[in-house]
């Protein structure tokens, strides 16, 4: 098979992507923001599924973290398979995230939200979708069309996107200062040289994906992407969390991917990388300074603001997971039995 991928191919297109997305979104988010600083929400609501979710799941800990509003995930199949609309959420902001804009559940969700009151935006690479004509108000990505099956510059622009609707309505000057390095970050990390993860990784059937605080959606991203495109039993856990149950399971061969983000959380999430090295297990660390103690070093770029690392990490994780799959006999371009556009009920 040739090295060549459309995914590795889109990707690299993520760092000139979300330069367009933030400056054709200027003055829309800016507006946002105001309104929201006007009229607060009590609470958020995401809506999302896949890639999408997961950077919705990203955007919750931004807003939680700066502005101090409680944000939770919908479940779309209570308004669109058991028929039971929320009643009254005037107070409310949803966000809803799709790259295609067209699945039936999410559609319908947003609708209903709509109808019970609340302000609906909607951030979707396609401004002419079924879920964009639903929403209160449209944020359009402008990726381009994405032909690989496996999301990739419309993930990173989604993440980029909801940090800077953050941006605005916190007027957060750490943020505004980081928003407009980050395309430059974005072209450093695809620069960086992830391929010890192709090594370490290519006979693995089961797999950790574990980071903690902003980067815990992140990682809920890389964990499908090695489901989808290498065919590995992925699964993403929080580092507080995997000290519970799943730590029963770590042992020898383990393969784990560990990702640190510069905050509060790093020292954690690296002291625990070491004890499962201590314990046999294959660990690569994103954020740690060099190879130690059993644990393999990631290369990130240097001097991210902490709240914006993890979407930093993708453009260095997609090619390396493309590669990856290729090491395993799969296209990454076309994983089986997967569809561009899901469209749930």
């Amino acid at each position: 098979m040739s090295e060549h991928t459309v995914m590795a191919a889109e990707a690299a297109e993520a760092p000139d992507v979300v330069r367009r997305a933030l400056a054709s979104n200027r003055d829309l988010l800016a507006g946002l923001g105001e309104e929201l600083r006007r009229q607060p929400p009590s609470l958020v609501l995401t809506c999302a599924r896949g890639s999408s979710d997961h950077a919705a799941l990203f955007g919750k800990y931004l807003i939680e973290q700066r502005l101090r509003v409680p944000v939770a995930s919908m479940a779309p199949s209570v308004v669109s398979i058991a028929g039971a609309p929320p009643r009254d959420l005037r107070t409310a902001l949803v966000i809803a995230v799709s790259q295609s804009g067209r699945s039936p559940d999410i559609i319908a969700a947003v609708s209903a939200c709509r109808d019970a009151g609340a302000r609906v935006v909607a951030i979707v690479n396609d401004p002419t979708s079924p879920l964009a004509q639903a929403a209160s108000l449209v944020v359009p990505l402008g990726a381009g069309p994405e032909r690989s099956v496996a999301a990739t510059k419309t993930c990173i622009a989604s993440l980029a996107i909801l940090a800077d609707l953050v941006r605005h309505w916190s007027g957060d000057g750490a943020l505004d200062a980081a928003l407009n390095h980050l395309p430059a970050r974005l072209s450093a990390a695809a620069n960086l040289d992830w391929t010890p993860m192709v090594e370490a990784f290519t006979s693995a059937q089961n797999l950790f994906v574990v980071s903690r605080g902003a980067g815990f959606g992140v990682a809920h991203e890389i964990a499908l992407k090695f489901k989808e495109t290498c065919a590995i039993h992925a699964e993403a856990f929080s580092a507080a969390e995997v000290e519970h149950g799943p730590m029963a399971i770590v042992r020898n061969g383990l393969p784990l991917l560990m990702l640190a983000a510069p905050d509060q959380s790093k020292p954690e999430v690296i002291a625990l990388a070491k004890r499962f090295a201590a314990r046999g297990a294959r660990v690569l660390c994103a954020g740690l300074d060099q190879t130690a103690d059993g644990v393999v070093a990631l290369p990130v770029p240097p001097d991210a603001e902490p709240l914006l690392a993890p979407i930093v990490w993708l453009p260095s994780f997609y090619p390396a997971a493309a590669r990856l799959a290729r090491a395993r006999g799969l296209d990454p371009d076309r994983p089986p039995f997967l569809n561009k556009v899901t469209e749930t009920t």
